[in-house]
This record gives structure tokens, C-alpha cells and sequence, in this order.
């Protein structure tokens, strides 16, 4: 009989390495719900023997943490099972001078280059002895550019899907000498299929290709659809394979520090339908800490909980609460209600971040104040007092509700800033600018409190690696509110004759020039949310 596995993979490559005691306590949680798998989403941060470079600096994880994680996993019924990167996402590598040569394009290794498969061998050789478990998640995802730089130069143009399926067989080859069972994200195969696109309800595989695909089983990953149509055509196609399937949902946690429980459950609900329907009992949770990791994993607990019981066929939410408040000792509801930050200013689509990108909107120069809309910071306001209520009355989670209350305190401040100093300043008002002053002020300090909440946070889940990054983004946050409050009062005090970014007529978002289109964004990246210039 096939093994059936229902779990959880934890992305520890994102800058924030969870302690093993935190893991620990994830996996009790989980355990409880039923659970009975979890994968630690490791690019570069684990210790690989023979390779003293490889999560260098990273808080790459030992081999006796591991094997402390993989032991207590056991004692609570939860296979451990790796997933690593064997292909692409091996960016962080690349900066030591000694993978260089190995680096064919972007984050991607140079396929047919002996050094590149010995540093898989060694990372076989470190799994067998870590894990005790034999199945292996080998990834092989998102590899778009493979065979278009280095390869390129060396070796010619080339059959690139060939070129894909030979570094397959290769390192599916050296997982089985370890007695390992591999699976891989699927996408490569389909996006060639589907000049570059993953997702198609009409997939056409190129003849041979099928038959080509070495002993593999696939990951079918998908954290977008909302319709039971696009999961049912999306494993059809795989089932063309004739391979084992599995599917990787998407718990929402990586669009800043505010989860997404809500839209989670949106996608996730009408997935476990047709994954049920279709006989689909290998199933996983992918919790991504993209751009940063800044969202606790534990916020997720709640749309974790529900989706199992989603599963296993119970579908009254009253029922789900109820089971979910006498597992953890916390409000359902609440928990649930953590995503608040996001669903402000007539937003109800969980996947897009207000709470993030007008966190870090630059006070003069920004290019989000276009999307800015009425009524939200009384919005932010009325949050973080509830958010205060929550977290004394939270038994174990005070912190998480502490987190938001005090990002919605920056934000009640801070989510107008850019646009009525820009009004003021163009018709001079005095008095609404010295205003500004005293609440740029007040943001200074509130994100001095965020910060704090936030730092003891990381430090309590992860380890400190990473964290220097959050480090630069809100000091730099902090000290850019502090330099343009300093500017503005210069000009006040009639030291500075003008404030040319205050002058600067702002343009559409969405590209409608002077016609602001006022559609909440979706927007991930740091580096372009912070400056138009280049960082």
C-alpha cells in the first residue's frame, strides 16, 4: 500500500534558520493536528561534509542538530524528510570564489562539470548520515536560464530539455546510491513544454519526453488557484507521467510581516477538494520565507489546522474552531484575525501587502503614495488597539498579536505620511507640515518599538543569522523618516529655499500617468519598495 503523508515544509533558506527547539515546538503543534511529515527547506543551510564554504556564515545547521530535530520528529510520529536544491536556487554559494566555477547562470549550476556533481555527492553522503529517513525532495525548480550562461560558453547551443533530463538522471543516479527515493518540483518539465509558463490547463509535452523522466516522483506545486478547474487540469497533466504524485499547497507567510491564514484557505480549500477527489494522500504545506522571513511560521497554525481538517472531511469552521482552542489554548478567530493588516482600504484579496510596501514607502519620494486611499489609517488605528487587547489576553501567542499591533501603530502614523506632505508643502501650509513634523517624530519612535518587539521575536524562533538584514531595513527605515523630518524642518526654519522631492508630480502606480488607478498591489521586493534608485 502507498504511504500517505499530510505535512509541512519550513523554509529555512530565506535568512531566518529556526532553532531546533523551535522546530521542535512547530512540530508538536503539528503533530497534534494529525500531521505526520515535515521538510526543513534547506538551499545552503545545512552543514555538508567536505564542503567548508557551503552555508558558510548562513547558520547553516549542524549534523547533530539535525539528527536532534530528526530523533524528536520520530518520538512524535513525523518523518523528516530533506529537501534541498540540486539544480537552481543556489545563489547564496555563488559569492565564495570556489563555486564560482561552477556557476552557470544566475543562482543555477553548471551542468557537466565534474566538480558540480561531487558537490552533490557530498551532499548525499551528509543526508544519509543526518536523516533517517530515505525519501529526498532533490527541487530542480524555477531553473529558467540553464544552459544560457557558462554552459553556454563552454559547451554550445543545446537541447536544453535534454540538457534537463541528463543532470536529472545524473543526480536521481547518486540519490539512490544513498538508498534514497527521490521527488522534484515539476515545473521544469511543463515550463519547457510551455515556453516557460508552469501552469495550463492544455499542456503538450514534446514527444519522448514523458517516457524520458528517470525514476522520480513529481511536486506539483501551486499556491494560486481558486477555481477546482486549474488543479484538476494541472493533475491530469501529471498523471501523463505515470509517476508517484504529490502536491504542495501554499500557506501564505511571505508578504512581509502581516500572514495570510485567509487567502491561504481561499486557494488551498478548492486544492484539498480535488486532491481528495482525485485519490492525492501525499500532500504538503509549503511555508516560504521569501525576501526576508519575516512572518513567524507559527501565525500560520490556524489555516494549518483547518486545512487538515478540510481534508479529512469536516467543514464546519464552528466545529474547526473549537477542536483548534482546545488543541493550542488560543482563539481560532483571532489567530485567523492576524492577517487584518493586510485587508484594509476595501482590500480582500489576503495575497496583497499594504502592510508591507507602505511600511517602507519612502516619506518623499513615494511611488506608492498614488495608491493611498481614505479612511485607512483610522483602519490601522482601531487595529492596533485590538491588536493590544489580543496580545494580554493571548496564552501563547502574545507576541505575534504584540508584532501587528505595533506594525498597525507605524502605520496609522504613516500610510498617509507621503501624501500630505506632498499636498502641503505644494500650497504651503505651515501648519499641516509642522504637523508632519511632530507625527514623523512619533513614527520614529513607533518603529523603534516594532523593532524591539520584532528582534526579541527572531531571536526567540531563529537563529541570529540573517537578522543584520532587518537590521539595515528598519534602521535604514528609521533613519530616512528621521533625514526627511530634519529636511523638512530646515526648509520650515527657512534653511533650505525648497524641497525639490516635494515638487516631484507624482505618477501612477499602474502606469496611467496623472489617472491614479487605486487597485491594492502585490509587491514583494525590499530593494525596489524602498527607492526607485538602485540598491
Amino acid at each position: 500500500m502507498s504511504e500517505k503523508y499530510f505535512g509541512v515544509m519550513l523554509d529555512m533558506s530565506r535568512n531566518g534558520v529556526m532553532k531546533p527547539s523551535e522546530v521542535k515546538r512547530f512540530v508538536d503543534y503539528i503533530s497534534a493536528f494529525g500531521y505526520n511529515m515535515l521538510q526543513l527547506y534547506t538551499e545552503d543551510t545545512y552543514e555538508v561534509k567536505n564542503e567548508p564554504y557551503f552555508g558558510h556564515l548562513r547558520g547553516a545547521y549542524k549534523k547533530e542538530e539535525i539528527q536532534e530535530i530528526d530523533s524528536y520528529c520520530k518520538e512524535k510520529g513525523i518523518e523528516l524528510i530533506p529537501c534541498i536544491q540540486t539544480l537552481a536556487h543556489l545563489g547564496s554559494i555563488f559569492r565564495w570564489s570556489t563555486y564560482r566555477v561552477i556557476n552557470d547562470f544566475a543562482d543555477i549550476l553548471l551542468i557537466d562539470e565534474p566538480r558540480t556533481y561531487e558537490l552533490i555527492e557530498n551532499m548525499f553522503a551528509t543526508l544519509a548520515e543526518n536523516f533517517t529517513s530515505r525519501k529526498v525532495h532533490i527541487g530542480m525548480d524555477e531553473a529558467h536560464m540553464v544552459g544560457l550562461g557558462k554552459y553556454l560558453d563552454k559547451h554550445g547551443v543545446c537541447n536544453r530539455y535534454e540538457l534537463l533530463k541528463k543532470h536529472l538522471g545524473k543526480v536521481v543516479e547518486i540519490a539512490k546510491k544513498y538508498g534514497f527515493e527521490p521527488m522534484m518540483w515539476s515545473d521544469m518539465f511543463f515550463r519547457m513544454a510551455n515556453q516557460g509558463e508552469y501552469y495550463s490547463r492544455h499542456t503538450k509535452f514534446p514527444k519522448g519526453a514523458i517516457e524520458a523522466v528517470p525514476d522520480v516522483a513529481l511536486v506539483y506545486w501551486d499556491y494560486y488557484h481558486t477555481h477546482k478547474a486549474d488543479y484538476r487540469a494541472m493533475l491530469k497533466s501529471h498523471q501523463e507521467f505515470g509517476k508517484d504524485i504529490w502536491f504542495a499547497g501554499g500557506n501564505w507567510c511571505w508578504m512581509g510581516f502581516t500572514p495570510a491564514n485567509r487567502y491561504s484557505l481561499q486557494t488551498m480549500k478548492p486544492a484539498m477538494d480535488v486532491c481528495r477527489e482525485q485519490g492525492i494522500d501525499k500532500i504538503f504545506f509549503t511555508l516560504w520565507g521569501d525576501n526576508g522571513k519575516e512572518c513567524s511560521y507559527f501565525s500560520m497554525l490556524p489555516s494549518l489546522f483547518y486545512l487538515k481538517r478540510y481534508y479529512d472531511g469536516v467543514t464546519d469552521r464552528k466545529q474547526i474552531a473549537k477542536e483548534f482552542e482546545e488543541l493550542t489554548g488560543e482563539s481560532f478567530e483571532r489567530m485567523m484575525n492576524l492577517d487584518a493588516p493586510h485587508y484594509v482600504g476595501g482590500n480582500k484579496e489576503g495575497f496583497r501587502n499594504p502592510s508591507r510596501y507602505m511600511l517602507y514607502n519612502d516619506p518623499f519620494f513615494g511611488w506608492f503614495d498614488t495608491q493611498v486611499k481614505e479612511g485607512v489609517t483610522k483602519q490601522y488605528k482601531k487595529l492596533a488597539k485590538r491588536f493590544a487587547i489580543y496580545a494580554k489576553e493571548s496564552k501563547n501567542f502574545s507576541d505575534l498579536y504584540t508584532l501587528q499591533g505595533k506594525l498597525c501603530r507605524i502605520l496609522a502614523l504613516k500610510y498617509d505620511l507621503g501624501v500630505r506632505l506632498r499636498s502641503a508643502y505644494q500650497v504651503r501650509d505651515e501648519a499641516v507640515l509642522r504637523a508632519c513634523i511632530i507625527d514623523m517624530k512619533k513614527i520614529e519612535k513607533a518603529i523603534e518599538e516594532f523593532y524591539q518587539v520584532f528582534r526579541v521575536l527572531w531571536h526567540k524562533e531563529n537563529k541570529p543569522h540573517g537578522f543584520e538584514v532587518q537590521d539595515i531595513r528598519l534602521g535604514g527605515l528609521k533613519q530616512r523618516v528621521k533625514h526627511c523630518r530634519e529636511r523638512l524642518e530646515a526648509y520650515l526654519n527657512g534653511k533650505e529655499e525648497n524641497l525639490p522631492e516635494l515638487e516631484e508630480v507624482l505618477l501612477d502606480f499602474w502606469g496611467n500617468g496623472l489617472h491614479y488607478a487605486k487597485n491594492t498591489p502585490c509587491f514583494q521586493s525590499w530593494a525596489a519598495n524602498v527607492s526607485v534608485s538602485p540598491i
